[in-house]
């Protein structure tokens, strides 16, 4: 008993370290961008990195967790998060990006990892631990995002002691794991071997759901990026920007609560992920024609963001046959989808420095939602991918 409740609190601060980190650069954005005389585009590099490596470093993870098993690549896991966080008290831009990039590593095997060792040691409790870990992801990564500004000027501390600081989670996630690390466990082997069904790649369904995730993605962490940065511009405190982007990352958990049991009874979800799509438009429209209003937009904005995504990931299991073929439509999805997302928080950035305005930024948004409209209307049809072509 003892040891099972080490565990689900090893596993609830694993996933309170796969989010923050990396949000909680935005509220204070504006001073690392003082600090070293960024633009936009070099500031949005500091959200495309990790994003970079969500993509890029999930076969490690595979790897990793096949050579030396769940336990242990989990805790090399957040050794790479605590050192990308322990790296920011350094004032060194080449660092900062290092140590971001770092960061992203780390989060990329604990993201692709725990549902492993959650399907491991709750195989009838899965949606239930999934959904919990979800929403630590959620909360910490909103309250963080809430606090990092105003912790930032409390007695002049500055932004690198601030983000810094969220490695005492970290250091706390490693000592609660540690008991972990007599256990050698492999991952299961449906979640590694992704070849047997890399015909995915040739079908329209899996296009469309991988698209869907991936421009949902693409808004998602612009927002993440520069959501506080936009309402500045609007006249919106620094300190009342860090708290709407924390209420914009926390509302995207709230989706988790409704939508599971709701999916169970729907067969066909076309009018529900287009509905959810185009109502996150509308909220970048709102951020861009009535600011006035920026608190509600924000909150549901990260509604239908944590929504589509979600729907987007249940797609995953509906639309497959099995767990291999859904495995390597993951795959692809993340592979693909993190791709499109890396590019979004530079693009902004761009945009921004050429027109001197975040409205473009707030029109590509707007036209990203529309887009998971279409390819949620598509992949959200009661039909599956074919076995074999």
């Amino acid at each position: 008993m003892f040891s099972s409740a080490i565990l689900i609190l090893g596993i609830f601060f694993i996933a309170t370290n796969l989010r923050a980190p990396v949000t909680g650069i935005a509220p204070v954005l504006e001073d690392i961008i003082a600090s070293f005389s960024l633009s936009p585009s070099q500031a949005g590099m500091l959200t495309t990195l990790p994003l970079l490596a969500f993509a890029l470093a999930s076969p490690l993870a595979n790897w990793l967790a096949k050579k030396l098993g769940l336990e242990i690549s989990l805790f090399i896991a957040l050794l790479l998060i605590g050192a990308g966080l322990a790296s920011r008290l350094i004032t060194n831009l080449p660092l900062l990006y290092l140590g971001t990039a770092i960061i992203g590593v780390g989060i990329a095997i604990g993201n692709v990892l725990l549902p492993s060792l959650i399907k491991r040691d709750f195989p009838h409790k899965v949606a239930v631990m999934t959904s919990a870990y979800v929403l630590a992801m959620a909360i910490f990564g909103g309250s963080y995002a809430a606090i990092v500004f105003p912790l930032s000027q409390y007695q002049d501390i500055g932004w690198q002691l601030a983000l810094a600081s969220y490695g005492l989670l970290t250091l706390l996630g490693i000592i609660l794991w540690f008991p972990q690390l007599k256990y050698h466990t492999k991952p299961v082997k449906e979640l590694v071997n992704t070849q047997a069904n890399s015909n995915v790649w040739r079908q329209s369904l899996a296009w469309q759901i991988t698209l869907l995730l991936g421009l949902n993605s693409f808004f998602t962490y612009i927002m993440v990026a520069w959501l506080p940065s936009i309402l500045i511009e609007n006249d919106i405190s620094p300190l009342q920007a860090g708290a709407m982007q924390g209420a914009f990352q926390a509302a995207s958990a709230v989706p988790g609560i409704i939508l599971i049991p709701l999916l169970a009874r729907l067969k066909d979800q076309r009018i529900l992920t287009s509905t959810l799509a185009l109502l996150g438009a509308l909220c970048s429209f709102g951020l861009l024609f009535m600011p006035e209003l920026a608190l509600f937009w924000s909150i549901t904005l990260g509604f239908c963001s944590g929504a589509c995504f979600i729907l987007g990931l249940s797609f995953v299991s509906l639309r497959t046959h099995n767990s291999r073929q859904a495995a390597s439509l993951s795959a692809m999805a993340q592979c693909i989808g993190y791709l499109i997302a890396a590019t979004g928080p530079m693009l902004a950035g761009a945009l921004h420095d050429h027109f001197n305005s975040w409205a473009p930024t707030l029109w590509l948004c707007a036209i990203a939602s529309f887009g998971c409209a279409v390819f949620g209307y598509l992949g959200g049809r009661n039909i599956t991918l074919k076995k074999d072509l």
